[in-house]
């Protein structure tokens, strides 16, 4: 039936279709995997440990020589992110108010547009790019949740990022890395996991996602989606070009929000009280622009890397895992 082949044909297809798949199935079926056991934390509730496991294997193919540069990428990603959508929501709150503009809410804006999808950004850089370009998830991770959106409102006295969030978020990639420079053979072993455990984590990621909340948006949301991965996404990668980034395409991988981002409008307005009457409109302003990103944003990387591919022909897109697998697949052969 040639189905495998059929998704990758499709732009960023490994990670979107499992994604659309589980959107789907929650917005019209939202009780048919929640039967416990096996089921559920595979189709439903497990997309953490799935993506850990995808975390840990893409750790294991950074050499040490390496590192630096995961570090590198992770912090000018970072402050693309976060500085664009600041700015922006700044502006926006300086020239037209809390009611904003095209009707969003400053509140919405930084939301969204400061907070990244680390999941859809490793699935990403895994495929595009190579292992350095994943290890810098662990780094842009900062941006997820309020944090940045509160600095950006002048209320970073007011949240602080727990160390052990912080973590929490590179142990999985920094004992891969340790493993897979220990030991090569653990390095190949763990090749195929930074490929194969896309489509696994991908689903239950779409499946709690709801499809209505485009509805109960409205245009605004679908705009502010449309919004966010343009200008942060095409941001990202001509800041990566700039700066002569092998994989420049990957820089694009951060024009998508992260599902958390749908509290961060809520915890502002519970710390500030003149967010509160924006803040529901806002929530699902950026519940809409989580839904849009998540489909539009592997487009934009997949048309950019087709781009590069074109001016470059010299360079290959293919990532540090598919190399392993055909190293492995000719030992055997």
């Amino acid at each position: 039936m040639h189905i495998l082949k059929t998704v990758k044909k499709l732009p960023g297809g490994m990670m979107v279709v499992p994604l659309l798949l589980g959107a789907l199935t929650n917005t019209f079926f939202p009780q048919f995997f929640e039967l416990g056991g096996f089921t559920e934390a595979l189709f439903k509730t497990g997309a953490m440990a799935l993506l850990a496991a995808f975390l840990f294997c893409s750790g294991a193919q950074i050499s040490i020589k390496e590192a630096g540069v995961s570090v590198y990428k992770g912090v000018v990603l970072l402050i693309t992110k976060v500085g664009i959508g600041a700015v922006l929501g700044v502006l926006a709150n300086h020239f037209f108010g809390l009611a904003g503009v095209l009707g969003l809410s400053p509140l919405a804006i930084v939301s969204s547009m400061t907070n990244k999808n680390g999941g859809l950004y490793a699935a990403l850089a895994g495929e595009y790019g190579d292992a350095t370009d994943v290890g810098a998830t662990s780094i842009i991770a900062l941006s997820d949740g309020p944090f940045f959106t509160m600095i950006a409102f002048g209320a970073t006295g007011l949240a602080k990022i727990p160390i052990t969030a912080l973590i929490a978020a590179i142990m999985p990639i920094l004992i891969g890395f340790i493993l897979g420079n220990a030991d090569s053979e653990i390095r190949k072993f763990l090749a195929p996991g930074t490929t194969l455990l896309i489509p696994f984590f991908a689903f239950p990621l779409g499946a709690a996602l709801n499809l209505s909340q485009l509805v109960d948006a409205g245009i605004s949301g679908i705009i502010l989606g449309i919004f966010c991965t343009v200008v942060t996404g095409l941001a990202g990668y001509y800041v990566y070009k700039l700066l002569k980034m092998k994989f420049p395409q990957v820089g694009a991988a951060v024009g998508a929000t992260a599902g958390n981002a749908i509290g961060t409008p809520a915890a502002v307005a519970a710390i500030d009280p003149a967010f509160r009457q924006v803040a529901a409109q806002a929530t699902a302003q950026v519940a809409a622009a989580i839904i849009v990103t998540a489909l539009l944003c592997p487009l934009l990387v997949s048309l950019l890397d087709r781009h590069e591919k074109k001016i470059h022909p010299e360079r290959h897109s293919e990532s540090v895992a598919e190399k392993e697998m055909e190293v492995i697949e000719n030992e055997q052969g």
